[in-house]
């Protein structure tokens, strides 16, 4: 057992601006959606290079509304990854659809773009590609796609914001971009999310189903100069951003790129520490030009059982991530779509041998190489 402190496998980095901008927005008496929310969505839509950016209580609400937007029907199939987490197939069924899983390139976890055709049916109406762990897919092949049979695209970049896809951001090109700011993200609102496209309809449907199917216009009704008549257009959800998560989000966004910048320092020294251990499977670069965001570092054990490893490591005071499970193994989506274990066995293995090692912009290189002893000591080597 270590006597060192215990070490998180994620820890956002907050300034003290950040944090006086939150209790300036506590002093102030607007802390829900209001002027902060406006400002960091015009922040978010610059550094998108101009797109619309809508900003959410979470990415699910933004995967939800994503969908939603596009008129769904009972039974359209969306086709996705089963290495990601379950609010990827949650958003698909409850937003009437039905998941369509195609298995994973086992180099890069995420999917396997030769297979996704061949999944393709009459009812196919959305591919939702998933950027595993801030590794961009191959969104050229994906859009060809689309393209080629007519379907929308709903990236799910919870893992991505910052990446690029050959020269450029994710988000700033594309159909429609779902970004997550959960406090384990490479940026944070606390919770909170964003949908940023440039389509029009996918716009309007959004402002309205994100705040009770209210007119937008309604979100100043209580201001000076905000009328108290609204009208309701369609039944819609509460999913709208407050002010006091747009406060952190205000500071964060400028940070990011330093955030990545960080991280993938601390990813490649990972690399370098850890290349030839036969007790690990590191991740692998795709063969197209890229900017991985790295929000998580995912080696796969070789050897050991992935409960007993992550015990051991506790035991040294160093906190993993299991990011993630095949979401096809769950009950209800096994019981629901008969799926069997066997049906995806990249996506299975990976599942069941993948963990997230700490990695976080504030994390030193001190506590990486103690991340590191520790693994020597728990995987045994020397």
């Amino acid at each position: 057992m270590s006597d060192l402190p215990f070490l998180p496998f994620a820890k956002p980095a907050l300034s003290e601006a950040a944090i006086a901008e939150v209790v300036e927005t506590l002093r102030s008496g607007w802390i829900t959606t209001g002027p902060r929310v406006q400002k960091f969505e015009e922040m978010l839509a610059a550094y998108h290079g101009g797109r619309r950016a809508l900003t959410l209580t979470s990415a699910t609400a933004g995967l939800h509304l994503a969908l939603l937007s596009l008129g769904f029907a009972e039974g359209d199939e969306v086709i996705t990854t089963p290495l990601t987490f379950v609010a990827t197939l949650n958003t698909i069924v409850l937003a009437g659809g039905k998941p369509v899983l195609v298995d994973i390139d086992p180099n890069t976890l995420n999917i396997d773009v030769s297979r996704i055709e061949a999944a393709i049916t009459k009812k196919t109406r959305v591919i939702m590609p998933v950027h595993f762990a801030g590794l961009p897919c191959d969104m050229d092949a994906i859009y060809a796609l689309a393209k080629k049979h007519k379907l929308r695209v709903v990236e799910d970049c919870a893992h991505a914001i910052g990446a690029e896809y050959k020269g450029n951001k994710l988000g700033s090109f594309g159909d429609i971009v779902v970004m997550s700011f959960h406090p384990n993200k490479n940026m944070t609102t606390g919770e909170g999310g964003a949908v940023i496209t440039s389509d029009e309809s996918v716009i309007n449907a959004i402002e309205r189903l994100r705040f009770h199917g209210i007119d937008r216009n309604a979100f100043n009704r209580f201001a000076k100069g905000g009328k108290q008549q609204y009208d309701v257009v369609l039944p819609g959800f509460k999913y709208n951003m407050m002010d006091i998560q747009a406060a952190l989000g205000i500071h964060q966004l400028p940070e990011l790129d330093g955030f990545i910048k960080r991280r993938t320092e601390l990813a490649h020294n990972y690399v370098k520490a850890l290349s030839g251990w036969k007790e690990l499977i590191l991740p692998k670069p795709p063969g197209y030009d890229h900017k991985h965001a790295w929000h998580l570092f995912t080696p796969r054990l070789t050897g050991m059982d992935r409960d007993a490893f992550i015990d051991a490591m506790k035991a040294e005071n160093i906190g993993i991530g299991l990011h993630y499970q095949s979401t096809h193994v769950f009950s209800w989506y096994h019981e629901q779509y008969g799926w069997q274990p066997s049906d995806f066995p990249h996506a299975l293995k990976a599942g069941d041998s993948v963990v997230s090692l700490p990695l976080f912009p504030t994390m030193t290189d001190a506590e990486q190489a103690r991340v590191i002893k520790s693994l020597e000591k728990v995987l045994k080597r020397g």
